[in-house]
């Protein structure tokens, strides 16, 4: 099969035919063998019906149905197992991303060899306050901390090679970040293409101003991972260390002054150097055993699925 297209949505029941059609004719005019997999993340409106009435009618369509909303990341985990596609396509079901521009995403995987070519809507249709501004500043500082040199970090319309997507754990908030995790798991050759993005046609957005608030917290928790998600006492016992020298100068300096220089008699309690040893002291230590904590986790860790289906088609 040539290509896979996952589609997470939440609630688009009137764009959801349109969007289908748009796809099947790119597809068919380009001669490709092709599988839709959209994966409800828990809609409220007639959304899973309209799936499942596509499914009916094509069996390339597939559906897959969340107990309730977990969120993008996981509806796009969902897809990702399930994908059997050479290439993977995603996109959102909302019609601000273009199906015209699958074929030369294919072509730029299969003929360019690109490990991931990530979308850069660099003309943009949404509000410049509420969207524009805080995208701006927000693929900065993705771009600054995690090195990924990408002008759109939060496009949905993205292609990779079905390898990247079968060794790549989507979760929380992450997708935001997946080409830091395709990047960390060794997939660095990461292509970005202009795409057109088109006003939104139906309902209204998903996504308020506290997306990017939750968006800049996940880029710590990339950075930290990236960096410490396989040793993370690497982090907690550098920090350990670096508090207990503190404290153990403090304490020798303490020592050295009530034995020789502490002609007064002054009580070491009395003074401040005593509780800043004490302190650091503590603080290193609680460092050292997060860091033990954070390995016995990591050997241990459970991976069950962060999601529950409900119900599934033609797969």
């Amino acid at each position: 099969m040539n290509i896979s297209v996952v589609i997470p949505l939440l609630n688009e029941q009137e764009s959801l035919t349109e969007l289908y059609d748009w796809i099947a004719k790119v597809m068919q005019s380009n001669h490709f063998s092709y599988e839709i997999i959209f994966i409800d993340d828990g809609s409220t409106d007639g959304s899973w019906k309209v799936i499942k009435q596509l499914s009916e009618k094509d069996t390339n369509v597939k559906g897959i149905r969340f107990t309730r909303n977990f969120g993008k990341s996981q509806a796009l985990h969902a897809g990702f197992e399930k994908a059997q596609g050479d290439v993977v396509i995603t996109m959102d079901a909302d019609l601000q991303d273009s199906p015209e521009e699958i074929p030369e995403l294919y072509h730029m995987i299969v003929k360019e060899q690109y490990d991931m070519v990530s979308g850069w809507k660099k003309k943009r249709y949404d509000s410049v306050v509420s969207k524009n501004l805080p995208s701006k500043l927000f693929n900065w500082a993705a771009r600054s901390t995690s090195g990924v040199k990408l002008n759109d970090f939060n496009c949905g319309l993205k292609a990779y090679d079905l390898n990247v997507v079968k060794n790549i754990d989507v979760h929380g908030e992450m997708h935001r970040y997946i080409p830091v995790l395709a990047k960390n798991a060794g997939f660095s050759n990461i292509g970005e293409k202009v795409v057109r993005h088109q006003a939104r046609k139906y309902g209204s957005t998903k996504f308020g101003m506290n997306r990017f608030i939750h968006g800049f917290l996940d880029l710590l928790t990339i950075w930290f991972i990236s960096r410490f998600a396989r040793r993370p006492m690497h982090l907690f016992g550098a920090l350990g260390a670096i508090m207990l020298i503190i404290g153990l100068g403090f304490t020798l300096y303490l020592g050295i002054d009530k034995l020789f220089l502490n002609t007064a008699g002054r009580l070491i309690t009395d003074r401040p150097q005593f509780y800043i040893a004490l302190s650091t002291m503590i603080i290193g230590t609680q460092f050292f055993i997060a860091g033990f904590l954070g390995e016995i986790i990591l050997r241990n860790r459970d991976d069950r699925k962060r999601y529950l289906v409900h119900d599934e088609l033609n797969f």
